[in-house]
């Protein structure tokens, strides 16, 4: 399968580039307002991978072009770019093709970070009501640190949720989810529970910075 990620030069999609090319063989494609920064990044990720003896099939375009190219789309963007993201590939997108939302709205103050919940409920909700008619939206892979997630040397073992109103896209991002060695994904129900994950990421950001030893968590239920 070809996996486009739009913003996959930023910390979130350099994650998932790596794990989606070491431990599978699907293509990666990533993405960039700015393609010859794609095209940058894709040659430090393969100069990675190739130093732990992988021959990954990883190419940099346009963010459009990429999203043309591929069924499953990520928007490896930060909350606040996730509407113009969608709104530049749309000509891009095809009926049946998937948008994974990982985008959690943050604000910080001087008692730490918090979840800024958007008018719309939540960033996936922004990416549903943005997304071309026919194309299913997922929200997935939002309490994952971006630290741990491109560490290749880091076992992860924790879980990411998934939530989606159609369930067979929920199927196909569950199944690339756990293609990556150590993470587990875990039906969360419909977008209307998006919320409730997303404010989990600033939570586990305040934990991180106030406890030693704790950088980079995740969450594993049990």
């Amino acid at each position: 399968m070809r996996i486009a990620l739009l913003g996959g030069t930023g910390d979130i999609g350099q994650g998932l580039a790596l794990r989606w090319a070491y431990d599978t063989d699907h293509e990666v494609l990533v993405g960039s307002r700015d393609p010859d920064r794609a095209r940058e990044k894709v040659e430090e990720y393969l100069t990675e991978l190739d130093s732990r003896g992988v021959d990954a099939n990883i190419k940099g375009f346009a963010n459009e072009m990429a999203a043309d190219r591929a069924r499953v789309v990520v928007l490896a963007v930060p909350p606040y770019h996730v509407d113009d993201t969608v709104s530049a590939v749309a000509d891009s997108l095809s009926e049946g093709d998937i948008l994974v939302s990982p985008a959690t709205g943050i604000k910080r103050d001087d008692d730490g970070f918090h979840y800024h919940r958007p008018g719309a409920g939540s960033v996936t909700q922004i990416v549903a009501d943005a997304a071309p008619d026919g194309v299913h939206v997922v929200g997935a892979f939002h309490n994952l640190a971006a630290g741990r997630l491109a560490d290749l040397d880091a076992e992860l073992g924790i879980d990411t949720l998934v939530v989606g109103d159609d369930p067979d896209a929920n199927d196909i991002v569950t199944r690339l989810a756990e293609e990556i060695q150590g993470l587990r994904a875990l039906d969360a129900g419909g977008i209307a529970n998006a919320a409730e994950i997303e404010g989990l990421t600033p939570l586990l950001i305040n934990v991180a910075q106030n406890n030693e030893k704790m950088h980079d968590l995740g969450v594993r239920f049990q």
